[in-house]
């Protein structure tokens, strides 16, 4: 049988040490595998492997045209696989640097014939705010994974948690009602493990055992529970994306927004800060009256937004095409489909405290066509200004 290979991952450095201590504490013969890109700058990535009891081997791995997490791809798989040589390990705790995208290493090792049972990051919930609503780039907090990395504090971290199926959650003091509300309404559908007994892990590699090992503890269970790497790609893609519900709860508020009307290009383009700015995340997939074939993405945190195309709506395909995509895809087209503009709507979802949903649905609202404009038909609206193609690099 395969070594399990479980991924931890979270910019929240001490949650996430905090889970793989108590995962190297409750499941015997487990052990983690970390790369730390810190050191990048020197020309290396170094990569230790420990037990509960401290670091079993040390080494490094070299840059990969100038990339640290490029040198993570290349050495991960290899090192798994020597891992999965030894008849006592029981269990493979891959250990995340701090940005480092869990999607993109779990279908690294499954591309490498190993088998992920898990996927988890670690929150602390007290943090959950302000790394949302942090838009610096993480170049300019040492976080970059490679020279070219353009990605945000805030971007980053919502990735991170909504990928994952599973949320550590460690016990934190400073947490009050709205930050635990807060992350149950980002991620309604994930499992919440709480792990206990503080920040259990020692940066420096000493012991990390905390008591009596738990086998069955809710948190070995979440990482032997099985993962399915093309549905969890399947659940971020914005036209099948389980996005979250309303809700309003302890202050905390989700406003979803739903037409089947397009946007005017302008007038949103000109509504973009305050839409942007209005929530600590929004995301979902919209539609433009002068782009009407085109699936388009919507993706905020921190103040910024990142705009892109997904494909085309599958109501502006022919009937053939439909075979050669995914099942997921056309099963979420039929359930939302209209009989005059097929899968072709407004999705926007907006979660934050404090969140003015009446604010929100008035300038949303004011960005559709006009009932004059809707009328004039499709052809009409392909000639309206582009406002936005700079944003599509179109």
């Amino acid at each position: 049988m395969s070594l399990p290979v479980v991924i931890v991952g979270g910019l929240h450095a001490d949650a996430r040490r905090s889970t793989v201590a108590r995962l190297l504490a409750d499941v015997p013969g487990s052990v983690a595998l970390h790369h730390d890109l810190a050191t990048a700058a020197a020309g290396t990535v170094v990569r230790t492997i420990r037990d509960a009891d401290g670091i079993l081997s040390a080494g490094e791995a070299p840059l990969v045209n100038d990339c640290a997490c490029c040198a993570l791809r290349e050495d991960l798989v290899p090192e798994l696989l020597r891992l999965a040589d030894d008849p006592t390990a029981r269990l493979a705790v891959v250990e995340l640097w701090d940005s480092v995208e869990p999607k993109a290493m779990a279908e690294v090792v499954v591309a490498g014939g190993l088998t992920v049972t898990g996927v988890i990051t670690a929150v602390d919930p007290a943090l959950l705010l302000p790394y949302l609503g942090n838009g610096d780039d993480l170049a300019e907090r040492g976080l970059a994974a490679a020279a070219t990395d353009q990605r945000t504090v805030a971007d980053t971290f919502a990735r991170q948690l909504e990928y994952a199926p599973v949320l550590a959650v460690v016990d934190s003091p400073e947490a009050d009602d709205e930050d635990r509300e807060l992350l149950a309404q980002l991620h309604p559908t994930a499992r919440r493990v709480p792990v206990r007994g503080g920040h259990l892990a020692d940066p420096a590699g000493a012991s990390a055992h905390a008591g009596a090992p738990e086998p069955h503890s809710p948190l070995t269970a979440a990482a032997f529970a099985g993962f399915d790497v093309e549905a969890a790609a399947a659940a971020q893609h914005p036209a099948c994306a389980l996005l979250p519900a309303e809700a309003d709860a302890h202050g905390v508020a989700t406003f979803v927004w739903h037409r089947r009307r397009p946007f005017h290009p302008e007038r949103l383009y000109a509504a973009l800060e305050d839409l942007t700015c209005a929530a600590a995340r929004s995301r979902g997939r919209f539609w433009l009256a002068d782009k009407p074939d085109v699936l388009l993405h919507w993706d905020a945190a921190g103040g910024a937004l990142c705009v892109e195309s997904a494909g085309p709506w599958l109501a502006s395909l022919p009937d053939a095409a439909w075979e050669m995509l995914p099942p997921v895809r056309r099963a979420a087209a039929a359930m939302d489909w209209h009989p005059e503009h097929g899968d072709c709507c407004q999705h926007l979802v907006f979660t934050s405290p404090g969140l003015d949903r009446d604010g929100l649905h008035e300038l949303l609202e004011s960005c559709l066509l006009t009932d004059a404009e809707y009328a004039a038909g499709r052809d009409a609206w392909k000639r309206l200004p582009p406002a936005f193609d700079t944003l599509l690099e179109v």
